[in-house]
């Protein structure tokens, strides 16, 4: 099978879901451009702590619009893989939508493993990061990054190498159609 033409996949996921690992890894084995334009370009690109940028955020709008308006812009001229929190959602025209799940405990173990830090600490701040995204999001975009059962495929990647997800993404990036008509079968879930 071939990869549709002028593909768009949007990959998201809460914090430490394997997003952004997962996506490069996708765009690298189907020959895509990857973007991954998120909050942490912009506070690379401004020399602002993350989390000082993310407390911004939740006070001034501006910095989703421009993270979220830049990511679309980005990907409508397809052959891409866009990997963000919200890509599912504001990426309304992607041929694959896949949402990257895990609970808390697994988000942040991976969180505390990349980033060091207090366990305790990690878990706490990711949760509370959860708490802040979704009611920003319901507040800016009424999205509920909760609710991400309309997607194409929802994978667990609790017990899943970033390598596994991967193949599970790949496979059903080759099943895309390219008359936009639902292949036969079952959806991959």
């Amino acid at each position: 099978m071939k990869l549709k033409p002028g593909i768009k996949i949007a990959i998201s996921g809460k914090s430490g879901c394997g997003n952004s690992t997962v996506s490069r890894l996708t765009a690298e084995r189907l020959g895509l451009r990857m973007i991954n334009y998120t909050f942490h370009t912009v506070a690379e690109e401004l020399g602002i702590d993350f989390h000082h940028l993310c407390r911004m955020a939740e006070k001034d709008p501006r910095w989703d619009i421009l993270v979220d308006t830049k990511q679309v812009e980005m990907a409508r001229e397809g052959n891409c893989v866009l990997g963000s929190r919200l890509a599912v959602w504001l990426l309304t025209d992607a041929d694959l939508k896949v949402f990257l799940d895990a609970p808390l405990e697994v988000r942040a173990q991976r969180i505390h493993k990349r980033e060091g830090g207090d366990f305790e600490t990690v878990l706490r701040q990711t949760e509370d990061r959860d708490e802040r995204d979704h009611a920003r999001f319901l507040r800016l975009y009424k999205i509920d990054n909760n609710y991400y059962q309309f997607v194409d495929l929802i994978i667990d990647t609790t017990n899943l190498s970033p390598e596994e997800v991967v193949d599970r993404i790949v496979e059903r990036a080759l099943q895309v159609p390219w008359d936009g008509v639902p292949t036969e079968g079952e959806p991959l879930r």
